[in-house]
């Protein structure tokens, strides 16, 4: 039954891309900055070791300047396919509060990339917290923002 859990507490957005898993994948980890908040919203600091028990740091900042870090770990990476994170951990797999757990799949479909991301809380409260944050609005951002790169479409203005 631990599907059924997660589903409980799953939030979630997809996205066909058109552009090859290899090239999502690529824009997703080599150009995070680029993509990762919701314009005007910037990522001035991407520190990330894709690797399992490797660092996933990232600091958004909004646009009156206030910096939001979130320090987490690698779980799982499958190149072109697959990146598991969390924020349960910190480096040297340090407990820290946890909020969430994010599964990002890249999956061929037709020519181009199913791009879903599943965030999965530790409770129900965490998970309507996320939700009342805007998440479907803000991950859905992100995710037109990372289909923009990855499409080679010019890149919409922070207007």
């Amino acid at each position: 039954m631990p599907d059924q859990n997660a589903a409980a507490h799953e939030l979630s957005i997809t996205r066909l891309i058109d552009a090859s898993p290899e090239a999502v994948y690529k824009v997703w980890t080599e150009r995070a900055a680029d993509w990762w908040a919701p314009r005007p919203y910037t990522t001035p600091v991407v520190d990330w070791d894709l690797r399992p028990g490797g660092r996933a740091y990232t600091m958004m900042r909004s646009p009156d300047g206030t910096d939001m870090p979130h320090e987490g770990v690698f779980l799982e990476v499958v190149p072109d396919r697959k990146i598991v994170v969390t924020d349960a951990f910190g480096p040297d797999w340090i407990p820290q509060n946890a909020f969430m757990l994010a599964v990002f799949t890249f999956e061929p479909e037709g020519s181009g990339t199913r791009y879903t991301a599943r965030v999965r809380h530790w409770s129900d409260e965490a998970m309507k917290q996320h939700e009342q944050m805007g998440f479907h609005q803000g991950w859905s951002i992100v995710a037109g923002q990372l289909a923009e790169l990855a499409e080679g479409r010019p890149v919409a203005s922070a207007a």
